[in-house]
């Protein structure tokens, strides 16, 4: 969540004025993440998020958002609901960019998972993924293997190497590699592919929302807990890795989601295909965010230590080790 476009509350009033919502009390912008435009609304009646799509995000896409949510909804997921108007109406426009108004979720997220969150995050993204298994709609992934060399391109080596020096001889070595290895017979299915600590809402220690789906995409689903792996169980630098957090990860999924010889396998290279996706997405961002927008650059190198924990073979058959 971001804000680029701003907001003032008589724009954000007309909208209202579309639905059985209530007036408005407060709007706050939320300058947490990269992807969009977002406000906390509250209202007489409830609380709301207002989510403005900007560039990044193909409004054509739109559709197969709305309709995952509802299945996972549906299933039981606790997942937000975008908002219909009077009309029956869920996709508007507010300051010239599409917009929706989104259920507001209690809890919060954390800054420093526990094994027992990691436990519940885990169980929560098993349980989403055998939702998801007759789930219909598709969506490429945009950021998937065959997109990170492009990526790593647009950044340039010059770009790369502002950020530290050797990082583009690394990344593209790091393309090859995962170019040439990267599993083509692992089970498919439509995947989360941002979990990260704060796209999950924690009431104690258990799991009362998942957010922003907005990366959400066709994909190998094993991939989605390679993603959600390299966002929880390292301090945030990348640093430090955290064994108890992780055995707490992996095993709440498998108390939902067995995962077959050939997936474990594959495990390895998710994980550092995982790490590269993230690192290239932080680079570009730290390359190209306008100064003057309303929103926190993350470190690319967060996801470099990320990498060269996962690129090391006797690490990750130990933490492996720990999955049952």
């Amino acid at each position: 969540m971001a804000v680029y476009t701003q907001l003032g509350p008589q724009q954000v009033e007309a909208l209202l004025e579309r639905y059985d919502a209530g007036k408005l009390v407060a709007l706050k912008g939320i300058a947490e993440g990269v992807e969009n435009s977002n406000f906390f609304v509250q209202t007489t009646q409830s609380r709301f998020i207002l989510t403005l799509y900007e560039n990044r995000v193909n409004t054509d896409d739109l559709p197969f958002f709305y309709a995952l949510l509802k299945h996972l909804h549906d299933a039981g997921c606790t997942v937000p609901r975008f908002i219909t108007d009077r009309d029956g109406q869920w996709l508007q426009s507010v300051a010239g960019r599409p917009a929706c108004l989104i259920e507001f979720l209690d809890g919060v997220s954390v800054t420093e998972p526990t094994a027992a969150q990691a436990h519940s995050t885990g169980a929560a993204l098993g349980h989403m993924h055998k939702a998801l298994a007759n789930f219909t709609l598709a969506r490429p992934n945009s950021l998937g293997v065959s997109a990170w060399r492009p990526l790593a391109m647009r950044c340039t080596a010059e770009g790369l190497e502002s950020i530290a020096p050797g990082l583009s001889t690394r990344v593209f070595a790091e393309c090859d590699y995962l170019e040439a290895h990267w599993p083509t017979n692992l089970p498919v299915a439509a995947v989360h592919a941002d979990l990260f600590p704060d796209n999950v809402l924690m009431l104690g220690d258990h799991v009362s929302g998942l957010i922003d789906f907005y990366f959400a995409c066709t994909e190998i689903r094993a991939y989605d807990l390679a993603v959600t792996h390299s966002a929880w169980c390292f301090s945030n630098d990348g640093a430090v890795y955290d064994a108890e957090v992780s055995a707490g990860l992996l095993s709440g999924y498998a108390s939902c989601v067995s995962l077959d010889a050939a997936t474990r396998e594959a495990l390895p290279i998710l994980l550092r295909g995982a790490c590269l996706r993230f690192l290239l997405t932080r680079c570009y961002d730290w390359i190209n965010t306008p100064a003057n927008a309303l929103v926190t650059r993350k470190d690319p190198l967060a996801f470099l230590r990320r990498l060269d924990f996962y690129s090391n073979t006797a690490q990750v058959e130990n933490m492996l080790g720990h999955y049952s």
